[in-house]
């Protein structure tokens, strides 16, 4: 999102919907629908139908496109919090985008750890629900 979208209209932080800032993320991190898709293991138009709100995608998805887009869980639902950089005034080299890019990556794996976690502990009360 640059000063250039914001002064074209396309995007106003007021009016933005959750596909609108979805959309602003992923075009800022320089990723294409179907890229994005795969990285998150959903189909294109899956993730078209996010952007064009007529779909929303659960929890766990929210929360690995934050980490996939650098932005805050918090902006991405409601435009308050870390949002992307819009600033045109820092240069990005190779090596900063592989940093960013290896935190990404860690996020995610995050974020997958934790919903097995989450998984396993759900099978760890039923069977001693089952056990007792």
């Amino acid at each position: 999102m640059t000063d250039a979208d914001l002064q074209s209209g396309w995007f106003d932080e007021e009016t933005a919907t959750f596909g609108d800032r979805l959309a602003a993320a992923r075009e800022q991190a320089g990723l294409s629908q179907e890229k994005l898709a795969v990285r998150l293991g959903v189909k294109p138009v899956t993730l078209a139908a996010w952007e064009e709100d007529r779909k929303e995608p659960r929890a766990n998805r929210l929360t690995m496109l934050a980490g996939m887009l650098g932005i805050s869980l918090s902006w991405l639902m409601t435009g308050e919090g870390e949002g992307p950089d819009g600033s045109e005034d820092t240069e990005i080299t190779p090596e900063i985008a592989d940093i960013l890019a290896q935190m990404r990556k860690a996020r995610v794996e995050i974020t997958r750890a934790n919903d097995r976690i989450a998984r396993l502990e759900k099978q760890l009360r039923k069977a001693m629900q089952s056990a007792a």
